[in-house]
C-alpha cells in the first residue's frame, strides 16, 4: 500500500508540473501572491496578503474519502485557492472525487481548465463530448488516467459494486465548475419555463417536475 501511495504522490507531482507548461491562468510575476480571500478587490483574481505563513500553502483535505450520501451518489473535495491561497496565481488546483457504487459526477464543464483524473481506486466509466456532438468515452480504473479538455461537458459513473474515487489536476487556480441540469433548472433567478421547454421539447408540467428537485440546498456539483 505504500508503493502505491508513493506512486500516486509522484503522478499528482507530474500531473502538477506537467498542466503548469500550459497553464490556463495568466503568469505570476512574483514568486508568490498568497491570496486575501476577506479582501473585496478582486483583479481577475485575489489580491496578495503581506502576512504569509507555510500554512498559507497547506491542505489536509483531500486525505480522506467524502461522504457520497449526496443525491447523485458522488462527492467532490476542492483544493484549490479558496481552501490553499497560496494557489494564487499559480494556475493550479486538484480535486478528490468519491462515488459510492453506482454513484455520478453529473455531466458538467470547466470553462477555466482542463482536467485530468488519476483512478485511486475502483472502477468508473469516463467520458466527453466534442462540440460536434461525439461522445470519447472510456472505462478506466485504478492507476489509469483519463483527460477531460477544457469547456467540454464531461461525466464519470462508478459503474461497480464498491466505492471508487480519483484525484483530479487542473491548469486553474479556481478552474470552476458549471453542472448542466442544476445550471439549467437550478438558476436564480429561475430561467423562464417556456425557455427550457422549447428546448428540450417537452411541457410546463415536466420542467417544473425537473426544477423541484434540482432545488440549490439538496443538490451538490460535480467537478
Amino acid at each position: 500500500m505504500a508503493g502505491y501511495d508513493g506512486v500516486v504522490l509522484v503522478m499528482a507531482v507530474a500531473t502538477v508540473m506537467m498542466l503548469t507548461r500550459v497553464c490556463a491562468d495568466p503568469d505570476s510575476l512574483q514568486d508568490i501572491c498568497v491570496a486575501d480571500l476577506s479582501s473585496g478587490v478582486k483583479v481577475n483574481g485575489f489580491a496578495c496578503k503581506s502576512n504569509v505563513t507555510a500554512e498559507d500553502f497547506f491542505f489536509a483535505g483531500l486525505a480522506k474519502p467524502g461522504a457520497t450520501n449526496t443525491t447523485t451518489g458522488s462527492r467532490v473535495t476542492a483544493a484549490n485557492v479558496e481552501k490553499i491561497p497560496g494557489l494564487n496565481t499559480l494556475g493550479v488546483s486538484l480535486s478528490r472525487i468519491d462515488y459510492a457504487p453506482g454513484g455520478l459526477n453529473p455531466p458538467h464543464t470547466h470553462p477555466r481548465a482542463t482536467e485530468i483524473v488519476f483512478v485511486l481506486k475502483g472502477e468508473l466509466d469516463v467520458g466527453f463530448i466534442t462540440t460536434a456532438n461525439v461522445l470519447i468515452s472510456k472505462s478506466i480504473k485504478k492507476g489509469q488516467i483519463f483527460t477531460f479538455p477544457k469547456g467540454l461537458v464531461h461525466f464519470q459513473k462508478n459503474n461497480g459494486k464498491v466505492p471508487a474515487s480519483v484525484i483530479a489536476a487542473f491548469n486553474s487556480q479556481l478552474p470552476g465548475t458549471q453542472s448542466i441540469a442544476a445550471t439549467l433548472f437550478a438558476a436564480s433567478p429561475p430561467v423562464p419555463d417556456n425557455i427550457l421547454t422549447k428546448a428540450f421539447q417537452v411541457g410546463t408540467k415536466e420542467v417544473e417536475k425537473i426544477k423541484s428537485r434540482f432545488a440549490p440546498k439538496t443538490y451538490t456539483l460535480g467537478t
